[in-house]
């Protein structure tokens, strides 16, 4: 299992990438769900009496089993990733990580893994505008050329102190008209700064109507934002798109403020489920591995 917080260390987001699907993959060979890595990771278990020539002997080293790398399968999926980039996103605040980095990087490694399998990819970053937006396609000269801007636009984010609200709604509006032919769209977002349903229901319904599949990667820091995981002390609270600051004591809140938060995105899950959409909860502080499975299940079911 790779560690997401020593992984933020590696020096690229495409050397990260890899060490992630090259761990994901050695995992899933020793797990109940080997069957994802031979059918979805660019191999196949080696026949007796078969040519040795594509034989992955680095693989064989990892886990001492015989597998032949594939080279012809071709498949016609096309995936659009739609991440959050608006100021909540940077939380926790001054920290190595957060739920940008962990989003950016969690799509770094899903896009590594669709180049394997000459899927196509493209990536729109959001916040209250669309920030920017990359079409799909399946070249490497394309993968690198997102990784470049999304490493460049985690750079500039860590630095930035404007502050970018959220509107999910309007992007997926303008997803569905950017999106031309039928994608598996992606979505990682914290869902901060929704406050109108129904606007969200509208837009899954555009999505839907244009036949998209989708899947929602629900990012959160479970133990500050589900927990409410704080010392007994008085904070000073910034809303981090709008600069609203507030001095409160998390144990004079903490009973309100979970019941309205798990009100809130039972209303949000319901309706997500409702259009058949598959909403996954991250937690940050996991790792990447769930990201990966879950999206493996998802194609496995639209194949």
């Amino acid at each position: 299992m790779i560690d997401y917080k020593k992984a933020r260390k590696f020096g690229s987001l495409e050397l990260l990438a890899k060490q992630v699907v090259e761990g994901f993959i050695t995992g899933l060979h020793k797990s109940p769900y080997h069957g994802f890595s031979v059918e979805f990771a660019e191999h196949r278990l080696y026949n007796n009496g078969e040519s040795t020539k594509h034989i992955d002997w680095k693989l064989y080293a990892k886990t001492d089993k015989l597998f032949i790398k594939k080279y012809e399968e071709e498949t016609n999926l096309r995936c659009h990733f739609l991440i959050d980039a608006s100021s909540s996103m940077l939380f926790p605040n001054n920290q190595p990580y957060n739920k940008l980095s962990f989003s950016i990087d969690a799509a770094a490694a899903l896009i590594y893994l669709m180049r394997g399998q000459r899927d196509a990819f493209g990536v729109s970053l959001f916040s209250d505008e669309m920030d920017f937006y990359a079409p799909a396609k399946s070249s490497l000269p394309h993968q690198r050329y997102i990784f470049s801007h999304l490493e460049k636009s985690l750079q500039e984010k860590y630095t930035l102190d404007q502050k970018k609200g959220t509107a999910i709604s309007k992007m997926l509006d303008r997803s569905a008209l950017l999106l031309k032919k039928r994608s598996l769209v992606i979505l990682f977002t914290d869902f901060m700064g929704l406050d109108n349903l129904n606007d969200l229901n509208n837009s899954i319904r555009h999505l839907k109507f244009n036949q998209h599949e989708v899947i929602v990667f629900h990012v959160q820091h479970d133990s500050f934002e589900n927990q409410f995981d704080l010392k007994n002390r008085y904070y000073h609270v910034v809303d981090m798109e709008t600069g609203e600051k507030l001095k409160l004591h998390p144990r004079e809140i903490k009973e309100v403020y979970q019941t309205r938060r798990e009100s809130h995105i039972k209303k949000l899950n319901d309706l997500l489920i409702q259009h058949q959409i598959d909403v996954i909860d991250v937690n940050i502080e996991d790792g990447f591995e769930d990201v990966l499975l879950q999206y493996l299940v998802k194609r496995k079911k639209i194949n």
